[in-house]
């Protein structure tokens, strides 16, 4: 499949609300959440005026179309380890997954972050969800946990 990751443009960031609505780890046992979930305010904390100091955001695209995003934000969210720690979040349009376009957007991002001077990442994430492995592959330590979730970081 032909992609081109790309950053984000301004324009471009209404889209953020659309991802992280995909970003929720959904078990399969489960019905999805109205995509009104979004606006809570532990998930606000996402996206709520993306574009300060430090709001990265790289996107996949497929045909002109954006399929996938990868964004990071120093925030107190479920991930956050401390203020200097920009925590990550990402995710596809479903009929994008199990491609490699999540795991290509998690490298991207990764190699940009080490460009930009950061030591490091982190991110939470479901237990059971099956991207366990993939954030395991590109070198994230599990460096927490709770009963659901993993906190995991990865040294850039």
């Amino acid at each position: 499949m032909d992609y081109r990751i790309r950053e984000i443009r301004e324009n471009e960031y209404y889209v953020l609300s659309e991802f992280l609505y995909e970003a929720i780890f959904i078990p399969e046992e489960m019905e999805k959440p109205p995509k009104s979930i979004v606006e809570q305010p532990e998930l606000q904390v996402y996206i709520a005026d993306f574009g300060k100091a430090d709001d990265w955001c790289l996107v996949a695209e497929v045909k002109e179309k954006i399929v996938g995003a990868v964004w990071v934000r120093v925030m107190n969210d479920y991930g956050h380890i401390d203020d200097e720690t920009p925590s990550l979040a990402i995710s596809l349009y479903e009929e994008y997954r199990h491609l490699g376009l999540g795991t290509a957007l998690m490298k991207e991002m990764l190699r940009f972050l080490k460009h930009k001077g950061y030591k490091q990442t982190s991110l939470s994430v479901q237990k059971a969800n099956y991207a366990v492995n993939m954030y395991q592959k590109v070198d994230f330590q599990v460096v927490g946990e709770n009963e659901e979730e993993y906190i995991m970081v990865c040294q850039l």
